[in-house]
């Protein structure tokens, strides 16, 4: 078995270079009804390592969670998996993979997975991946961060958001270059290619370095505590 897995990795550090190092990936702790939605975590995962990039994630090991973080880790790069330690016992159930970095809240969670991060990308999921992913889109639109994101717009998933971040746009609460913040695609090759060419057209109101001191290190602070 760890014959095969070093053979992974040899294979997986011949893939194509990246501009990342880390992405993040929120994601459903639910498989979802559709076998296109967990083909689309597989590839995802596999992209990732064909491109030598490693994965930070929620940490479950369950649903699309668990299916874009083995694939990674299967394909030999590192995975990082942040969880509250409050949603342990419901988010693992099986073996987990990886580095589990265990933090006291969610807020600590979501600090701790931008900070790892180069970009993020967004599966199909529930309330808690689109609570995370309106998160650092707000965080990029105010200039916290200026890191690409990506939704992986499986079967037409998002297309529902996208329409309403597009009326938002035509009724004056999202300016137009702030819509170029989202990035998205219907397979993992062609957003992974979107996400490499991305360059920020708008302007940042908030700033980033004292924003990034304060914010991660209460979250630093909070892992201490713990």
């Amino acid at each position: 078995m760890e014959a095969q897995r070093q053979a992974r990795v040899m294979i997986s550090s011949k893939g194509s270079p990246s501009r990342f190092r880390r992405v993040c990936v929120f994601c459903g702790s639910s498989p979802g009804n559709k076998a296109s939605y967990q083909l689309a975590a597989i590839q995802l995962g596999n992209e990732l390592v064909e491109r030598n990039i490693d994965l930070v994630y929620g940490g479950g090991s369950i649903g699309l969670m668990g299916l874009v973080s083995h694939a990674v880790y299967n394909g030999g790069r590192h995975v990082i998996g942040v969880i509250p330690k409050t949603l342990m016992p419901r988010e693992i159930t099986g073996e987990t993979v990886g580095e589990v970095r265990a933090v006291s809240g969610m807020h600590q969670r979501k600090a701790e997975m931008a900070r790892q991060a180069d970009a993020f990308i967004a599966l199909p999921g529930g309330y808690g991946t689109l609570e995370e992913l309106l998160e650092v889109i707000t965080w990029a639109q105010l200039g916290i961060h200026d890191k690409p994101v990506g939704l992986l717009n499986v079967d037409g998933y998002y297309n529902s958001l996208l329409s309403f971040i597009d009326k938002a746009v035509d009724e004056g609460f999202i300016a137009p270059a702030a819509r170029h913040i989202i990035i998205s695609a219907q397979n993992a090759h062609e957003l992974l290619s979107k996400l490499e060419e991305y360059v920020p057209e708008h302007e940042g109101v908030a700033p980033k370095l004292s924003w990034e001191m304060e914010q991660l290190g209460h979250s630093r602070k909070s892992e201490i505590a713990c």
